[in-house]
Order: C-alpha cells, then sequence, then structure tokens
C-alpha cells in the first residue's frame, strides 16, 4: 500500500491511498461471487450468468463498493501512524479501478496546529451580587402572582392591570371594520413593552370607555393601523397573605412556616445569581482567550456547532420552528456563533493537552458524592453507577474536565470581585 497526505488548508487534508491487486483482490472477488449468486439477468437462471456479462453490468457498482470498504478499512489506521488528528471522517472524492491497482482519494477535517498565547497576565472581574431584603420581597411578591386572583375593578387601569375589551380594526376612513373584530381581548398591561402603543392608550382608562390604537406600520410600503378598543372591564391581580398553611401548599409541606419560606427564597436568590457570577465569569474568559487566539475552526466542527444551536431553537419553541419560518436564513446567522464555539472547543482542548487532563473514575465518583449532596434524595451510589453507565458516561466525562480545564485558566490568571446588586426583572 502507497499513500500521499496533501494539506488543503489548516483545517483539510486530502490522502491518496493506493493499493495492488493482492491487497484489494480478495474483497473483489468475494464481492464479485455475491452478484453472481444475486443479479438476475433475462435469459439466464439466477447464479449462471457467466462472470464476463457480470462485471459488464455490475462491475461499477462493485468497484465503488470495493472502493469504499478499502477506504473505511484503512483510514483508521493510516491517521494513528501518521498522527492525524482528523476532525470528521474521510469522505471518498474518487477513484480509479483497474484489475492491478486501485486508487481511493479522500478528503477530511482535521484539527488545526496552533500555539496558545500565554494567558497568565489576563485580569477578569467576577460580580459578586447581593441580595437585599427588597429582592427577596420582589421574588416572593412574583411567587405569589401565581396565587393571586384578578378581581373587577372600577378605577382606572394601572399599567400592571388587565384590561378587558372589543378590539375592531378602523378601515382607511375611520369607520369600524365589523368583520375584523376580536370580543373579549385581555391586554395584561405589565407583560407589554413600555413602548407599546395599547399598554400606553389603555394605561388610565376605565371599564365602559373606547380608545383609538394606531399600530406602527411593519414596513415602509405599509401605511399605520388602527384599532379601536371597547374597554368592558379592568382586573386587577390580588395577592394573598403570606401565611404558614399557603407556605405548605406552595412547597408541598417542605416548608412550614412564612420565616421558613422567606429564608428559603433568599437562599434560593443567593445560589442562583453566584451560578450566574460562574457563568458571566467563564463566558468573558472563553470570550477573551477565543479573541487572543483566532484559530481556524473546521468547516465539520462549525456546522455540528450549527445543527446543535438550530435543535436547541427549536425545543425552545415546542419541538419545530413555526410555520414559514425561514431556517436555512436562522441557521445562516448562527455561523458566528458556532464558529466561536468550534474555536473555544479547539483551545479548551489545547488547553487539556497542554496540562495533561484526563478524568479517572475516582473523578467521577467524587462528582456523584457532590451531587448527592445537592440533592439529599439521591445516593451517591446510584449516580456513580448512572454516570459510569455507557449512555451518560461521555457526557459526564466532558462535564468533569470541562471544569478542570477552567479551573485551571482561573489559577493562572488574575479575578478580582465587585460589588454588584442583583439585575430586576419584571414577572
Amino acid at each position: 500500500m502507497q499513500k500521499n497526505i496533501k494539506n488543503v488548508s489548516e483545517t483539510e487534508q486530502e490522502l491518496e491511498i493506493i493499493l495492488s491487486a493482492e491487497e484489494f483482490g480478495a474483497e473483489y472477488t468475494q464481492e464479485l461471487e455475491e452478484a453472481k449468486r444475486t443479479v438476475q439477468i433475462k435469459g439466464f437462471r439466477k447464479g449462471h450468468a457467466p462472470a464476463g456479462l457480470i462485471k459488464k453490468l455490475a462491475g461499477p457498482a462493485i468497484e465503488a463498493s470495493i472502493a469504499e470498504k478499502m477506504a473505511s478499512k484503512h483510514f483508521g489506521d493510516i491517521v494513528d501512524a501518521e498522527n492525524i488528528k482528523p476532525a470528521s471522517r474521510g469522505q471518498l472524492v474518487d477513484f480509479t479501478f483497474t484489475p492491478e491497482q486501485l486508487t481511493i482519494r479522500l478528503s477530511y477535517d482535521i484539527h488545526p496546529e496552533f500555539e496558545l498565547k500565554d494567558y497568565s497576565g489576563y485580569t477578569f472581574t467576577r460580580s459578586n451580587y447581593t441580595v437585599s431584603d427588597e429582592d427577596v420581597q420582589r421574588e416572593i411578591k412574583l411567587i405569589l402572582k401565581g396565587h393571586g386572583t384578578l378581581v373587577s375593578i372600577d378605577e382606572a387601569a394601572s399599567d400592571t392591570d388587565t384590561v378587558i375589551g372589543d378590539v375592531t380594526r378602523l378601515n382607511e376612513a375611520g369607520e369600524p371594520d365589523s368583520e375584523q373584530k376580536t370580543e373579549n381581548h385581555h391586554f395584561t398591561l405589565e407583560y407589554l413593552p413600555e413602548e407599546n402603543p395599547f399598554r400606553k392608550a389603555l394605561t388610565g382608562k376605565k371599564a365602559g370607555e373606547s380608545v383609538d390604537v394606531t399600530a406602527d406600520a411593519q414596513d415602509a410600503d405599509t401605511l399605520p393601523t388602527t384599532f379601536r378598543v371597547a374597554i368592558s372591564e379592568v382586573k386587577r391581580l390580588e395577592l394573598p397573605e403570606l401565611t404558614d398553611d399557603l407556605v405548605k401548599e406552595i412547597t408541598a409541606n417542605r416548608l412550614e412556616t412564612a420565616k421558613d419560606f422567606t429564608g428559603d427564597v433568599r437562599i434560593q436568590i443567593t445560589e442562583h445569581f453566584t451560578s450566574k457570577a460562574d457563568e458571566d465569569l467563564l463566558e468573558s474568559i472563553s470570550a477573551k482567550l477565543i479573541e487572543e487566539n483566532p484559530v481556524p475552526a473546521p468547516k465539520s466542527m462549525i456546522t455540528s456547532f450549527a445543527n446543535m444551536l438550530v435543535e436547541n431553537a427549536k425545543r425552545q419553541m415546542g419541538g419545530g420552528f413555526p410555520k414559514g419560518f425561514d431556517e436555512s436564513q436562522f441557521r445562516g446567522a448562527m455561523g458566528p456563533n458556532a464558529e466561536k464555539h468550534a474555536r473555544w472547543l479547539l483551545i479548551s482542548q489545547k488547553i487539556a493537552e497542554l496540562s495533561q487532563l484526563s478524568v479517572s473514575d475516582d473523578d467521577i465518583k467524587a462528582y456523584a458524592e457532590k451531587e448527592a449532596e445537592k440533592n439529599t434524595a439521591m445516593k451517591a451510589e446510584d449516580l456513580l453507577n448512572t454516570y459510569l453507565s455507557a449512555e451518560f458516561r461521555d457526557y459526564i466525562t466532558d462535564t468533569i474536565l470541562k471544569d478542570k480545564i477552567y479551573d485551571i485558566i482561573k489559577s493562572k490568571v488574575t479575578i478580582t470581585e465587585e460589588d454588584a446588586p442583583i439585575p430586576a426583572h419584571r414577572g
């Protein structure tokens, strides 16, 4: 066997494999005998057609099959022998076949060679979020909203109320179009953007009033649309008192008193924003290293991350994109983000390689014990058996390795703490 390796780019190679008849002859003979047994040719009983006729009719298919088999058989061995780091499977580009020689040409992506810049002088800031009593009460209020009651009020609507009314589109003459009418439409004002024309027009209005609302045109070629809202009712959400009985109901008897509930909410907020601070820090670290190390990413790796981002978006939309959604345009928009993911994977793999990082069974056991401490309903032994299973081992190994990589980075860079209030959010 002869082999020739050609660098097409920093992330792509071509491999030419040249085989003699002695190296592929046995497989060819086997394929030919199989074709003799199975190919039906008019005028001959199955299995009795002349070999020359079989070669003429089925020869091209047999040759293509042999080329695929020989490529699959030898690619892995050549990759190992030449210390190639493929980023994709070898794809058969073309082949030439004669009774004496088979020449196969394969194309595949490779991990680029690059030197990682020294990052020990980098400085990053981690937010130290402080949780105030107001933050806790705001979160409790959001929780209580889920147990509140909407009641009718005879007052002007505030920007947190719900306005109910019939909505009718007005034609160009300013007259109501009865065929374009929606009855009993609910406007929950606090969930509308502050600049939304319906929120601005309905705030301050009472039941029995009518108001015309003009919605901005979607594009320059479309005229603004005006609607008339005949308000039939204004409702306000009344929150229940945080009693011990309500705490038991909300927490399924996990907590018993309002005091315990308040303390638990504080703990949950603190844990959430501690996690957010860590995630934001790691995001800034990866962004800096990507910026400082413009390593080219293999196309197949970028495509893989683009597929992942598209599938994640589908899951967030209930399993699929809505009708008329341009998936190809969305996939294209995801390209730069997919490339960043690919480049960060290459950089993190380089750090793991330079630091000789690996994940042992003891590491997985320690991870299982740590996770069991977070969830007392699960036993460390059961988690360990799950993590060591064929289904989960690769995922857990990857998770632990990522933690080790970040630990290496954090041990070499400077990280400062900066106090920050937790971001307010609307509910």
